[in-house]
C-alpha cells in the first residue's frame, strides 16, 4: 500500500527553498489539519481518519504561497468549489482524500481568487492559524530560523 493517497502526489517533486516537496508538506499538515482549520459548515464530518476534510483552499493558497504557482477550483456535487494546485506541470490536491472514492475531474477547473476566499474573516483567520503552525513544523524540520 502506497503511503500517499492525495491526487498528483506520484509526480508531486517540486522543491521549495528547503528541498521540501507536496508530499513532504503533507506529511507536516497531515499533524495540523484540525477540527479548527476546517471549514465550519464541514466540522461535524471532520475527524482524524478524516483529516483533510474542509481544508482545501487554505491549504491550496499555503501551498501556493510556497510553491508558486494557481489555485484552481473544481465545483463539487453539492455545489461548492474545491481547491487544487498547479504548478507547471505539477498538479496536485493534497486534501483530495477527503472525498474517498469519487473520482474528481482536474481538467478545465476555474481559476481561484485569494481575495474572494479570504473574503471571509473566518476563512483568512484559519488560514493564519494553518501558516503559523506550519511554519512552526518546518522550523523544527529543518532547523530554519
Amino acid at each position: 500500500m502506497e503511503k500517499y493517497n492525495f491526487y498528483g502526489w506520484q509526480n508531486a517533486e517540486i522543491r521549495d527553498r528547503f528541498g521540501l516537496t507536496p508530499r513532504d508538506y503533507y506529511d507536516l499538515l497531515s499533524g495540523i489539519w484540525c477540527a479548527q482549520t476546517c471549514a465550519p459548515r464541514l466540522r461535524t464530518e471532520w475527524s482524524p481518519e478524516n483529516k483533510t476534510c474542509g481544508q482545501c483552499s487554505i491549504t491550496a493558497f499555503l501551498m501556493q504561497d510556497i510553491f508558486g504557482g494557481e489555485v484552481y477550483g473544481i465545483r463539487t456535487d453539492n455545489g461548492n468549489m474545491h481547491c487544487f494546485n498547479a504548478v507547471g506541470d505539477c498538479v496536485f490536491d493534497l486534501t483530495s482524500e477527503q472525498f474517498g472514492d469519487t473520482v474528481l475531474c482536474y481538467d478545465d477547473c476555474t481559476l481561484q481568487s485569494r481575495e474572494t476566499h479570504f473574503a471571509k474573516a473566518e476563512k483568512k483567520e484559519r488560514y493564519v492559524f494553518l501558516r503559523d503552525a506550519l511554519r512552526e513544523a518546518v522550523r523544527a524540520r529543518t532547523g530554519a530560523v
